[in-house]
Formats: C-alpha cells, structure tokens, sequence
C-alpha cells in the first residue's frame, strides 16, 4: 500500500495511525502542499478533488480519510478500532465527525488561504476564526467524554478507536495554533496517552521524512 502524506496534514496523520495501528506495511510517498503538488495533472488524475491523504491498495485508489480509516476497518480486522457493539460504534464514529466534519473543515490550509487571500482576513484574525471553532468543537468532546461511563484510557476503553486517531491529530494542531487545552482534562488526559503508544509515536508528523 501506498499513502500520499504531508507531514502536518490532520488528515494524512489520521491514516498514518490507523495504519500503524493495524501494523500494515506501507510507503509513504509525501506531497509538498506549498509547493502545489496536489494540484499537479499527475495527483489530480488519481484524485480530483486534489487533497490527501490516498491510499493506493494495489487494486484501487481510495480517497478522504474516514473513507480510509473504515476501508482498513473491514479490511483489516485484527487490531479493531470500534468497538463490538453497535451503540459503541455509533458513538466512537459520532465523537470522530465532530472532529472530522465539525473542527477540521474550518481550518485547514486551503480554508486559511481562502481567508487571508481573498477575504482579506489578518494573521490575528485567522487566529481568531480558528479558536473559535476549535472551542466549540474541544467543549463538545470533554462534555461527550465526560458523560460516557466508557472513556478510559482513550476515548472509548482503554484501546485506541477511530475516535481517538481523529482527535490526536486536532490536538496536535490546536497546540501549534496557540490553542489553550486547560479545560479539556479528559481531552489532555487521552492525548498524553495516545502519544505514549508506539503506532501514534511513529505517526508524529516531526517523525515523517518530509518533517522539515
């Protein structure tokens, strides 16, 4: 398998994950989204809607990663990450959109451009926009954590699920965004021990080979 990744894409990270996870052999094949790779007739053939993370099987190109993360699910059972129970899974899969859906899709880079290039938006209020979504969405998660006899240690038990490889990387990127987490202890709590387990350590976007 081959995984197109950018080393501090949210959502390439949630794949990386996931792979790890479910200890797959794959290559990395980084795509620079400054320099416009993505955009490249090459890239854009495999994916129009020129974004990453894909995931090339060896039969197929698969594209967005929830898409991905649930094809390696099924694909691959061993190591699950939701649970047996269709309760747990609908709530390990709720807890994962809010990110996904709720969070992500406001501040990303091609949003951030959009932003500051064609709406004149300043760098402070970039920022601004950014935290925004980001407490709505972090309130949203500590309450539905707080409230759920099953967090442990991850968000659902103490085995990682879909959940926890979406939220890891949000939270990675609310701290280089200068986002405070102090009301988010259960949030924090989760975080810490993800980053402790090996296939979110190896995930780390400093750890990629396109890191600079």
């Amino acid at each position: 398998m081959k995984l197109t990744t950018y080393f501090r894409s949210t959502a390439a990270y949630r794949v990386r994950i996931a792979l790890n996870l479910k200890q797959l052999q794959h290559e990395l094949v980084p795509i620079n989204l400054f320099t416009g790779e993505h955009k490249e007739a090459e890239f854009l053939a495999h994916n129009p809607d020129g974004l990453i993370p894909t995931l090339n099987t060896g039969e197929q190109v698969l594209v967005q990663s929830m898409a991905i993360l649930e094809y390696l699910e099924e694909a691959y059972p061993e190591q699950p990450m939701l649970p047996k129970d269709n309760v747990g899974r609908a709530y390990v899969r709720g807890l994962a959109q809010t990110v996904i859906s709720d969070m992500h899709p406001l501040n990303n880079l091609r949003v951030y451009t959009y932003l500051m290039s064609d709406m004149g938006v300043s760098e402070s209020g970039k920022l601004k926009w950014y935290h925004h979504w980001l407490t709505q969405g972090f309130n949203s998660l500590e309450q539905k954590l707080a409230n759920n006899p099953n967090t442990g240690k991850c968000c659902f038990e103490d085995s990682p699920t879909i959940a926890d490889v979406c939220l890891i990387p949000q939270v990675y990127n609310a701290k280089r965004f200068e986002f405070a987490l102090d009301d988010y202890p259960l949030v924090q709590k989760i975080d810490k021990h993800c980053l402790g387990l090996l296939a979110f350590e190896q995930a780390r976007p400093e750890m990629q080979p396109d890191a600079t």
